[in-house]
Order: C-alpha cells, then sequence, then structure tokens
C-alpha cells in the first residue's frame, strides 16, 4: 500500500495489480502468471442501465477520451458515459468534499504521482463534483491543475472552471479564465462560449454576452443550438424572460433549429409566467417542426398547466406522454398531482399518488409535500397532519417546503396554536423559518384579530437576516385595512418607499379594499388613479374590489367605462 501524506492528510493509494504475499519474491520459472489488472469497463447509460464498454474503443473514438474533450453542455456526462469511479478517485472525492483549505488540496493533489491514471481520476472527480453541484471544489482542483500541477491543462479544465465561476456569479472570474485558455494557446469549443454565455446573463452583463457572438464568428464558430441554449438558460436564471424570448426569435430568424431542450426551456419560461395558451403553442410550434419531445418537454408542459390548475388540460398531456411510448417518471406524475391540487381536487391527486406507486415509481419528498398541500389547500387540515407524519415515518426528513406546507394547510384552518407549534418544532429540528414562514404567521395572527402578535412578529422580521419583502407588509395593509385600522395602514403603505421596496398591484388593491368595504366610492377613485400614475397596472382583483366600492348603477357603468378603456389601450402597447 502506497501512502501519500501532507500534514494531517492523506490518500491512501493501493497497488491495483499486486497478488503477491509479499514485496520482494524472487521469480522463478515454474511461478504462476500474475492475473493482469483489468479496468472497470462498466458504466451507467442515459437509461440509468449498466453497461460494458472496451476502454481501447473508448479511447479511440472521436471525442473518446478525457484529455482534450469536454462535456457536452448541460447533458452533465462527458460522452454519454456517467463517470464510475476508481478506488483512488473515490478517494479524492471523498477528500474534496471535505476539505475546503486551498493549501492542504493543493499539498494533497501535488502529493499524487504525475500519471495519465491521476490526471483521469481527477477529471472524473471533477466532473463528478459538477453533477453534486459542488462548484468550491471544482474551483480549488482546477486551479491546482492551472497554477500548481505539472499536468499541461487543456480545454476541459477551462470549461469546468468557467462552468462553476458562472454559477457562483463570479462572471469577472469566468472571464479572467476564458482569456487564460487563449493565453496557453487552447482551442475554446463551443461548450466554452456556452459556459461563457451563462455567467454573463446570470450577472445581467448582456452587452459582454452579445460579445461572445462576436468572438465566436473571429474563431470561424457559428453559434449552434448549444450556445443560444446557454444564452436563452442564461437569461431565464437573471430573470430576463422577454430578452430571453428575443433571443429565441433571432435563433429561429439565423436558421438555427431549435433542439428538445430549446422548446423545452421556452415552455418552462411562459408556464411559469402562467401563460399557458403560449406553452402550448410552443409545444405545438415544436411537433410542427419535426422535433421530438422528450419527457422533460412533456413534464414542463404538465406543470404550465397545472400552476393554473388545468387538471384536464395536464391530465390530456400526461395522456399523449404515455402514447408516445415515455414511461412516466417522478417528477411527471408530481406534475399531474399539482395540478390536481391547484384545482382544488385532493382525492384526484391522492389517486395519481397511488397509481404512481401502483406503477412503481417510488414517490419522493415533493410527492409527500404536493399531498400535504392539496389537502391543506382543500381545509383537509387533518389529512394533511397525516400525510406529513406518514413522510416521517417512511424515514423521508422534511424539509422547510414540508413544514411551509403543512403550516399553510393550518394557517387557512386559522388553527393559531397548531401554526404555532410546526413553528417551534421546525427550531427544535435546527429549522430556521424565513420569511415566508414568519409572513404565513403574520398573516393568521391578522386574521385572528391577534395585532398585537402580529407586530410581535414583525419586530423580530425587522431584526433578523430574513428581511421584511413587500408581502409581509402587503399582508399588514390588508390586515389593518380589514380591520378598520385605516392609521395605521396609510403609515406602512406611506414608508414603502423609504425601505426600497416598490408597491405591487397587491399592495394597492389591499388599500382599495379597506375603502371598498366602507363603500367610500371618491375616495376609491382616488386611489384607483394613483395606482395608474404610479405605473402598476390593476388585474382582475382589483376591478372586483373597485366595483364592490359603487353604491348605485352609475358609478357601476362609470367604473365599467373606465376599466374597458384601459384594457384597450393595454391590447394597443401589446400589439
Amino acid at each position: 500500500m502506497l501512502t501519500f501524506k501532507f500534514g494531517v492528510n492523506c490518500f491512501l493509494i493501493y497497488p491495483r495489480s499486486c497478488k503477491c504475499k509479499y514485496a520482494g519474491a524472487d521469480r522463478s520459472s515454474d511461478a504462476q502468471p500474475k492475473e493482469k489488472f483489468k479496468r472497470d469497463s462498466l458504466y451507467i447509460n442515459e437509461q440509468g442501465k449498466l453497461r460494458h464498454f472496451n476502454h481501447k474503443k473508448v479511447s479511440r473514438k472521436r471525442g473518446g477520451s478525457l484529455r482534450g474533450q469536454g462535456w457536452k453542455y448541460g447533458s452533465g456526462f462527458v460522452d454519454g458515459i456517467f463517470p464510475v469511479l476508481s478506488p483512488d478517485a473515490q478517494q479524492i472525492l471523498n477528500f474534496m468534499k471535505k476539505e475546503m483549505d486551498l493549501n492542504r488540496v493543493w499539498n494533497a493533489l501535488s502529493s499524487l504521482p504525475p500519471t495519465h491514471t491521476t490526471w483521469d481520476d481527477i477529471i472524473s472527480v471533477a466532473v463528478q463534483l459538477r453533477l453534486n453541484k459542488r462548484w468550491d471544489p471544482i474551483i480549488l482542483m482546477c486551479e491546482w491543475v492551472l497554477y500548481r500541477s505539472t499536468f499541461q491543462p487543456d480545454v476541459i479544465c477551462y470549461n469546468l472552471l468557467i462552468d462553476a465561476f458562472g454559477h457562483k456569479s463570479c462572471a469577472d472570474k469566468a472571464e479572467s479564465t476564458y482569456l487564460n485558455l487563449l493565453e496557453a494557446r487552447c482551442i475554446p469549443t463551443e461548450d466554452t462560449y456556452a459556459l461563457l454565455l451563462r455567467a454573463y446573463c446570470t450577472c445581467g452583463l448582456l452587452e459582454k454576452a452579445e460579445v461572445v457572438f462576436v468572438e465566436m464568428q473571429k474563431y470561424g464558430l457559428s453559434p449552434s443550438a448549444v450556445v443560444y441554449n446557454a444564452y436563452i438558460d442564461g437569461l431565464m436564471k437573471g430573470r430576463n424572460t422577454q430578452k430571453a424570448i428575443e433571443v429565441f426569435q433571432r435563433m429561429k430568424r439565423n436558421r438555427c433549429q431549435p433542439s428538445a431542450d430549446t422548446y423545452t426551456m421556452l415552455i418552462n419560461l411562459y408556464g411559469k409566467a402562467n401563460r399557458s395558451y403560449m406553452a402550448l403553442k410552443v409545444f405545438q410550434e415544436m411537433r410542427s417542426q419535426r422535433c421530438k419531445p422528450n419527457i422533460c418537454t412533456y413534464t414542463a408542459l404538465i406543470n404550465a398547466f397545472a400552476r393554473e390548475g388545468l387538471c384536464e388540460k395536464a391530465e390530456e398531456i400526461f395522456e399523449q406522454l404515455q402514447e408516445a411510448g415515455i414511461e412516466p417518471d417522478v417528477y411527471a406524475y408530481n406534475a399531474l398531482m399539482e395540478a390536481y391540487s391547484r384545482a382544488g381536487f385532493p382525492y384526484g391527486a391522492a389517486e395519481i399518488f397511488s397509481l404512481m406507486q401502483h406503477m412503481g415509481c417510488e414517490p419522493d419528498r415533493a410527492s409527500f409535500n404536493i399531498m400535504v398541500d392539496a389537502y391543506g389547500r382543500s381545509g383537509l387540515h387533518e389529512d394533511a397532519r397525516l400525510v406529513f407524519e406518514e413522510m416521517k415515518r417512511l424515514g423521508i426528513e422534511p424539509t422547510m417546503k414540508s413544514h411551509m406546507v403543512l403550516l399553510s394547510a393550518y394557517s387557512k384552518a386559522g388553527n393559531v396554536s397548531k401554526c404555532e407549534e410546526i413553528v417551534s418544532k421546525m427550531h427544535k429540528s435546527g429549522l430556521e423559518p424565513d420569511t415566508f414562514v414568519l409572513n404565513t404567521m403574520l398573516n393568521v395572527y391578522g386574521r385572528m384579530g391577534h395585532f398585537k402578535k402580529m407586530e410581535e412578529v414583525l419586530a423580530v422580521m425587522e431584526n433578523r437576516p430574513y428581511a421584511p419583502d413587500i408581502s409581509t407588509y402587503n399582508i399588514l395593509i390588508n390586515m389593518y385595512g380589514r380591520a378598520g385600522y385605516f392609521e395605521q395602514m396609510e403609515e406602512i403603505f406611506r414608508l414603502l418607499p423609504a425601505k426600497n421596496l416598490q408597491r405591487d398591484v397587491m399592495t394597492w388593491t389591499s388599500r382599495l379594499g379597506a375603502y371598498s368595504r366602507k363603500k367610500q366610492y371618491t375616495r376609491c377613485l382616488q386611489i384607483f388613479e394613483e395606482m395608474i400614475s404610479d405605473g402598476c397596472y390593476p388585474d382582475g382583483g382589483t376591478a372586483r374590489v373597485l366595483l364592490s366600492s359603487c353604491s348605485t348603477k352609475e358609478q357601476v357603468e362609470q367604473v365599467s367605462l373606465v376599466l374597458r378603456t384601459m384594457h384597450k389601450d393595454m391590447k394597443t402597447e401589446l400589439q
């Protein structure tokens, strides 16, 4: 056994072909030939099945070797093969997960023999860390390769580093790595540009992102679907959805065929914006272009309908998924369950939950969370509690989200003591309540008239890491308004700009509601005009509240005319 030591850290590297009982055995003519070490030829394919392959064939085919090659952007594996780590690589991986000190990591890696096998182990570990989204260890390893090791870094090392810096929103360091790549006379690939694009977009540096396209042309590379996908992905992560749609349209104008990943991202984009009709339109365009939807595409579309509670539409897409010969996974079942939950059919969600188990698909933590939420939304808080307890009984550790949906269930029922009990259990389990949890407590205290407790929670929030958000103050405005405490309501409304918070449609509507309940029609019109002047456009809830302030038929007609005019103006602007 070879041991490479440094300080308190060491890797234990076992010899790969040593069958003898002692190291100094003499050779003799009648000695049996030693069995040669056979490298592990197992790998897990994209379907998750164990397969065998020939190392020599893999290393000689185009793109078969790890050296000089990067992974395909967004796939998470090299050449379609998830790395099966050698014993040495597994030791390195375990060490990198625990150790974060730069000097100790670099000293440890420097103690390894500078061989091709070591290089393959290091890259395999880096790719495995990437799959686990452990960006800091990747940075430590790749920077060791660049600045300390005797290895000649290639494009995969630079790509890994750019990717890690991008995920940590360090666009300047990602750019610096790219420049180092050029100085080292290493040829960038389209994946290099894709990763750089995403880093810029995530940090909101859109001008630099556009420069990447010019840089690609400089090296004779025309942007492919991989590059456009990275651009769209980065823009979506940076919440610049309008620009993402523009890039998608540009992609088609430049005759770059969108891939299944491209269409899936656009479906997700529209789904999250509660525009399921547009998500469906993208899906239909995808099919018309003979681009085959995958399970992620179908799941994204089911989710789009689920967010709006359109369970029949979601079920229709789920059936299409099965008709396409695709076996639903836990994410597809969860999306369909969510559709029934949002539509107010908890027993429909429970039926899907049972079907999933019957089909041999094990529910995950999200599945149980959806069921807790489904029962909670319908006021069945005891059923929600039973599902929560069943999750714990099965050994699934409840997360912040799990406690949050159960808390919402009891909050809707107005059960203050149960809500307080859940928050107390969260503290005991080491979970620190976040802004959403504290907002829920504000809401339940306000609804039950416990204003002193509500104000105590607000005081705690203003002195904690979880600062109050606009939803916090919207709840306060709504609760004070409902109770008729107009002075407190107006004071909170007035102070919002000083807290660097933008008043949204819920802020204005909650304030309107307070005066609407008192049938103060003239005051409601004044607030409505202020709302428009502030650049906040009303939604359906605002219209209903304004109409409810009317006491006469003439007032109803006047409000209706104003709303129709505004609706026409907004349609004209959108066109």
